[in-house]
């Protein structure tokens, strides 16, 4: 793994080396090192990642296809979202000030 330095900005190579670490895995099998694991252990979490990757892979496949709706999308403001009138959110009284 290689991160380049620029400008002598030590601090943003190591934040980037630490994401680029993260999103290997880095961490978490540094993390499940520190103490033997069983193989039978070892077997049955790596059978439930495997099954949380294919549920999580079918999920995404379903919201692509337009089969579940994808909660975190935001819905869009038809004008009576935070905004529509000025000093109001969503209250029905008058503003507080």
């Amino acid at each position: 793994m290689q991160v380049l330095v620029r400008d002598n900005n030590v601090d943003q190579a190591l934040r980037v080396l630490k994401k680029k670490m993260q999103r290997e895995g880095i961490f978490r099998e540094l993390k499940q090192r520190r103490a033997y694991e069983k193989p039978s252990e070892r077997k049955t979490r790596e059978k439930a990642e495997a099954i949380r990757r294919a549920r999580k892979l079918a999920r995404k496949k379903a919201q692509r296809e337009g089969l579940i709706v994808d909660r975190r999308k935001k819905k869009p403001l038809d004008g009576r979202g935070p905004g529509s009138r000025p000093g109001m959110f969503n209250n029905s009284g008058p503003p507080r000030f």
